[in-house]
């Protein structure tokens, strides 16, 4: 009887995977166990602009959810309708994982080169990145409404032109 206690009261560990990594790593807002909840939805898959923070924030029984992209170094060359297939499929996701959320905003940010003696924390602090895509998606959108409308420069959403021309491969 004795050993079959001790055998039943042996620990086991829980290693988490990379999914769950990122989504605490990279989870903000004060909804921060929504955020992470996304964050597991997403991080599964290794998008090919990457998505580095995801944030949640509720007030007023009004949830937004907020994912900021690199718009640089991305996994493998991209078209700018490969780009906005990613903010549709991304849209999908987030909805499903988030079903209380009203609108998500996405924002794709490239670095700013710091010199070495810059301020980058702080009430003196220079940017460190800048905006070069950004979109809001109302939980009403339709994907195929919002493929259409993120491929323009219209309705609300900002494309940087001379990021755009750089970035995208241009298709054959």
């Amino acid at each position: 009887m004795l050993a079959l206690t001790a055998r039943s009261s042996v620990a086991s560990a829980y290693a988490p995977n990379v999914a769950d990594l990122d989504a605490a790593a990279r989870a903000v807002g004060n909804r921060r166990d929504i955020a992470q909840s996304i964050g597991r939805a997403i991080f599964r898959t290794q998008w090919p602009a990457e998505v580095n923070q995801v944030s949640a924030n509720e007030m007023d029984g009004h949830l937004i959810v907020g994912i900021r992209i690199w718009g640089v170094k991305f996994h493998h060359p991209m078209t700018r309708a490969d780009f906005v297939d990613e903010i549709v499929s991304l849209t999908g996701d987030i909805f499903s994982a988030a079903p209380g959320a009203e609108e998500i905003d996405f924002w794709a940010a490239v670095p700013i080169d710091v010199r070495k003696d810059e301020v980058v924390s702080g009430d003196l602090a220079r940017p460190t990145s800048r905006t070069v895509f950004s979109v809001t998606v109302l939980r009403s959108e339709s994907a195929r409404a919002l493929h259409g409308r993120a491929m323009e420069e219209s309705d609300g959403v900002f494309w940087d032109a001379q990021w755009a021309r750089d970035e995208f491969r241009s298709v054959t």
